[in-house]
């Protein structure tokens, strides 16, 4: 072990280079995981209790042997880098780097589940492809109803039975999958990708997002639905936004309503985007209807719940003053850009 330590020693010291890749392997030789050092201290551990303190004390000084001479000629090539670049300072920072973006729907997404979260809601997803039963017949839409019809739903394979496949044209169907393989109570909020065969403008899209809520517990009432809804938009646009709420209709709630806030462009006084009105309907709301409790294989006389639904593009209209619907899926980095702030 002498002899070999006396050999590499030698070979260290006649050592030298000003080449950069040469120092490298120089270093993994000597000093890597894998090198001579580290070898010479596996086969200390087999010399015998009278030898280690000897052995000991030469292999260290070998190892720092070593590492003396990398670090003496990393010093002379970093002085000699600086002094053929003379207009190089060292001590500067770098160069700075662009910040990127987050596109303004995933900001309203993730306020918006922030907001629920705070409230017990959990989050919770399902498929974009889904079949006519929990697309349509399990949340109560007659036969005959219009979403079934080609002008409103893209359909993968229709039958015009039970056998139909669509793209889901709302994540109420997260809600029925929900129901079907859980047990109440059930608080949860389902944002996603929804599609439906309209023509593309300023204020359509054939596809856009949403999220939906769903709340079965025993004797859930109106007044929650309410007061959910009220605190969501206090939360979401600040304290003083006005809410009211409308009769309206769906198959899957009963009563149903509509829900508008207080324009928050213009403050009430009137513009385009709520209709020179003062008011902007935000979602539709109601009691889940019994049979789609019971349709999902659970108790209407035991339980009651509430449901709502609400396009991310909408809320995210009156919170930035975007008014084409269209920006929202350009990918135009102008647009893009402006939103670099909302991350920082």
């Amino acid at each position: 072990m002498q002899n070999k330590i006396d050999q590499y020693a030698a070979e260290i010291k006649a050592f030298a280079t000003a080449k950069a890749d040469e120092l490298e392997a120089f270093r993994i030789k000597f000093l890597g995981t894998k090198g001579i050092i580290k070898d010479l201290f596996e086969e200390f551990k087999t010399v015998g209790p009278e030898e280690k303190r000897t052995f000991g004390k030469v292999l260290n000084e070998f190892k720092k042997l070593a590492e003396t001479k990398y670090n003496e000629l990393k010093e002379t090539q970093n002085s000699e880098l600086t002094t053929q670049n003379s207009d190089l300072d060292l001590t500067l920072p770098g160069d700075g780097f662009n910040v990127g973006s987050r596109h303004p729907l995933s900001l309203v997404r993730n306020e918006i589940i922030d907001i629920f979260k705070r409230l017990g809601f959990v989050v919770a997803e399902g498929p974009e492809i889904e079949d006519d039963w929990h697309n349509f017949s399990a949340l109560n839409f007659p036969e005959e109803h219009p979403a079934r019809d080609m002008q409103d739903t893209f359909f993968i394979k229709k039958n015009n039975g039970k056998d139909d496949i669509a793209l889901r044209t709302h994540t109420s169907s997260v809600q029925v999958r929900m129901m079907e393989h859980g047990k109440p109570p059930f608080r949860a909020i389902m944002p996603g990708r929804v599609y439906r065969n309209e023509a593309i403008s300023a204020r359509a899209h054939c596809f856009f997002h949403q999220v939906e809520g769903l709340y079965v517990d025993e004797n859930v009432s109106f007044a929650d639905l309410k007061q959910t809804l009220y605190h969501f938009v206090q939360e979401l646009y600040g304290e003083g936004t006005k809410v009211r709420f409308r009769p309206s209709y769906f198959p899957f709630t009963e009563p149903s309503a509509e829900m508008d806030v207080s324009c928050t462009i213009c403050g009430g006084s009137g513009c385009n985007m709520c209709k020179y009105s003062g008011w902007v309907e935000i979602l539709g709301c109601g009691m889940v209807d019994p049979n789609v409790l019971e349709n999902c294989g659970i108790d209407s006389n035991k339980f009651t719940g509430f449901a709502f639904g609400m396009g991310m593009e909408r809320i995210a209209n009156l919170k930035y003053v975007i008014r084409d619907l269209r920006l929202f899926s350009e990918n135009d980095s102008r647009f893009l850009k402006q939103f670099t702030a909302e991350m920082l």
